[in-house]
């Protein structure tokens, strides 16, 4: 094995593509995927506003709309005022919608977490860090050169 990063990178996406693609498939959600990240996203970041949240899942504010329509309509998130910003509309689930949410992750946690049962401690251990730099990967990228010049100071 080589530290190739584009060797790496396709090892990554392969694993990652295959367990998304059983997961998915572990009872399907009354939920769409589009509303499903949607309320992931509030649910790990709490209120936000539809331009961040469009950021976030790496889509248009204006794709969102309807989503967000459809989600306010069923009762899964309420829209409200921000308070820094009064012209500016903030997203936050509701208690329904975290229920809604968990009820759709469940099963797959659930699935996971008895495949993961059966590994050592030391591989659930590396699952978690790779958990880790997986959603650090996921984030959003910081300015390049900016990167580069904190790593030189480093």
């Amino acid at each position: 094995m080589t530290d190739d990063p584009l060797e790496t990178a396709v090892l990554v996406r392969r694993g990652v593509s295959s367990l998304s693609r059983v997961l998915r498939g572990k009872r399907p959600s009354r939920l769409s995927l589009n509303k499903l990240s949607v309320l992931g996203h509030l649910y790990r970041a709490g209120p936000l506003a539809m331009g961040a949240l469009a950021a976030a899942d790496g889509v248009q504010p204006q794709a969102l709309t309807r989503v967000a329509a459809q989600l306010e309509e069923a009762g899964l998130v309420d829209r409200t005022t921000d308070p820094l910003d009064r012209r500016r509309s903030l997203l936050q689930l509701t208690e329904r919608g975290v229920e809604a949410l968990g009820e759709s992750m469940r099963p797959r946690d659930e699935w996971l977490a008895v495949r993961l049962a059966d590994l050592s401690p030391t591989e659930r251990g590396v699952l978690r860090l790779a958990a880790a730099l997986l959603d650090e990967l996921a984030a959003p990228s910081p300015d390049p050169a900016a990167a580069r010049v904190a790593r030189v100071n480093e």
